[in-house]
C-alpha cells in the first residue's frame, strides 16, 4: 500500500504526537482561538457542507483555524472530509488527486476514501501523486482531523490550475461524491504586504465569498491584485456547496500573522469561514 510520509512534520507543526495534541489544544485555547478544546456532538444537525481554513504553521493561523474546526465539532460527525488545497510546488498535473494507501502523521495514518476518490475523477481531476509529495496545504489539515475524530478517511485534491471554469469543474465533482462529507478548503488570504492593506484587501475578498459568489470573488482578486493563494479551492468549495444546497456563509474569525507575532510590517491573512445548508 502507498504511503505518503509527512512532508511539514516538525516544521509547521509539531512532530511527536503528544507535542502536535498540546499544540493544537494551545490554538484552541489561545486568545485568537475560539477558547476551549471542542468535543464532536455525536446528535449535530449536519449542516455545514465545507469550511475555509488557513494552512500556514500553527503558531501563525493555528488559532483562526481552530474556530472552524470547533464548529465542525459541534455539527456533528462525518465519514470523509474532501480536502482541496493550492499546489505550491508545481509539481503533477493541474488538478491532482491522491487515490490509494495512507498518509501519516505524528497522530497516525489517515486513509483515503477509496470510493470516493475514484468518483471524482475525471477530465479535470487527475491521479497523481507527485503534486503531493512535498505539499503542506492539505497535510496541516489533517491533525484538526484527526485530534476531533479519531479515525477520518480523506479525498485530497491539489490545485495548480485555479481558473474559474477548472474551479467550477472540480466544485461540480465535489458534489457528486457523497453525502456525509465535509469539503475542507485551504488558503491563506493576502501575502507580505502590511497589516492594514491585508484587512483592508481581504475584508473585500471575504464578503464574496460569504456571498457564495465565485464570480465576484475572482473580480475582486484581479481587481485587488490579490495575492490569496488558495483562491481555486475556495471557489470550488463555494460551487460544491451551492450544489449541495448550502445557503449561507459566515465568517467565523479573520487576523493576520502580525496579530500572533507581533510584525505587522509584513503580514499573511487567515480567515475562518463556514458554509451551511
Amino acid at each position: 500500500m502507498q504511503r505518503r510520509e509527512s512532508a511539514v512534520s516538525g516544521m509547521f507543526y509539531a512532530g511527536t504526537a503528544e507535542e502536535l495534541k498540546e499544540q493544537i489544544e494551545w490554538c484552541y485555547k489561545h486568545e485568537l482561538g475560539p477558547g476551549a478544546i471542542p468535543q464532536v456532538n455525536s446528535k449535530g444537525l449536519r449542516e455545514i457542507v465545507a469550511i475555509i481554513v488557513p494552512h500556514a504553521g500553527y503558531y501563525y493561523s493555528g488559532p483562526i483555524a481552530a474556530h472552524a474546526y470547533k464548529e465542525l465539532a459541534n455539527d456533528g460527525m462525518l465519514d470523509t472530509a474532501v480536502i482541496v488545497g493550492p499546489n505550491h510546488t508545481g509539481y503533477g498535473h493541474p488538478v491532482s488527486l491522491w487515490v490509494g494507501g495512507a498518509w501519516n502523521t505524528p497522530l497516525g495514518e489517515v486513509e483515503m476514501n477509496e470510493g470516493l476518490t475514484r468518483s471524482v475523477l475525471g477530465e479535470v481531476i487527475r491521479e497523481d501523486s507527485a503534486a503531493h509529495i512535498y505539499e503542506h496545504s492539505i497535510e496541516v489539515q489533517l491533525p484538526w482531523l484527526q485530534h476531533l475524530y479519531g479515525k477520518v478517511k480523506i479525498v485530497p485534491i491539489a490545485m495548480m490550475a485555479q481558473d474559474i471554469e477548472t474551479a467550477r469543474a472540480v466544485g461540480k465533482a465535489i458534489s457528486r461524491a457523497g453525502d456525509n462529507l465535509i469539503i475542507v478548503a485551504s488558503s491563506d488570504f493576502t501575502h507580505y504586504e502590511p497589516h492594514s492593506v491585508a484587512m483592508e484587501k481581504d475584508g473585500s475578498i471575504i464578503e464574496a465569498i460569504v456571498a457564495l459568489d465565485e464570480e465576484e470573488l475572482y473580480r475582486r482578486c484581479e481587481r485587488l491584485d490579490c495575492t490569496m493563494c488558495g483562491y481555486g479551492p475556495v471557489a470550488a468549495a463555494i460551487v460544491a456547496s451551492r450544489e449541495m444546497k448550502a445557503t449561507r456563509a459566515s465568517l467565523l474569525k479573520y487576523a493576520t500573522s502580525g496579530d500572533t507575532s507581533g510584525d505587522f510590517s509584513r503580514v499573511v491573512g487567515y480567515g475562518s469561514i463556514v458554509i451551511r445548508r
